[in-house]
Parts: structure tokens; C-alpha cells; sequence
């Protein structure tokens, strides 16, 4: 069963208006249909954090930076060379 916490804090909310200016780290999560882990992952790697004590806050400008860090192409790996018989 998933804490008190986990149910406040670690699943995706819809916000009351898809195009405010400012959304906590759980809008933004369900806006952009990914986990609130992730959101803070990305939030990590362009490093956009808030001050201690304080809630985390995604502007327009930050979401969109965020949905950008999350669609990186991806590295293609080199295909696999079968050993040939001699």
C-alpha cells in the first residue's frame, strides 16, 4: 500500500488550467505524461532547482525545456556481426 506521502506528493495531478504560467512538479508531470521522478530527474540534469523548503515550481519556458531534454535521440547501438564459417 503506498504511503500518505507517495499519494500527496509522487503521482501525476491534473492542473486546474493545461496553459497556467507557473505548476507544481506533479502537474507538470501528468502535463507532460511522464512520472514526477522523471520531472525531477530532468529538473536535475538542465539544472533548474528552487530554494530548500520551498515548492518546486515549472514556468512555460522550464516545462518546454523539459519536454526538449526528454526527447534526446537516442544512440543507436552497431549492429550485431554474426561469425561466418570458413
Amino acid at each position: 500500500m503506498p504511503s500518505d506521502k507517495y499519494l500527496r506528493y509522487g503521482r501525476p495531478t491534473p492542473p486546474a488550467d493545461v496553459n497556467q504560467e507557473f505548476m507544481t512538479v506533479q502537474e507538470t508531470a501528468y502535463v507532460l505524461g511522464c512520472s514526477v521522478d522523471t520531472i525531477h530527474a530532468r529538473l536535475n540534469e538542465l539544472k533548474l532547482k528552487s530554494k530548500i523548503g520551498r515548492r518546486v515550481m515549472t514556468s512555460k519556458a522550464d516545462r518546454t525545456r523539459i519536454h526538449a531534454a526528454g526527447r534526446k535521440p537516442r544512440r543507436k547501438s552497431r549492429p550485431v556481426q554474426l561469425a561466418t564459417a570458413a
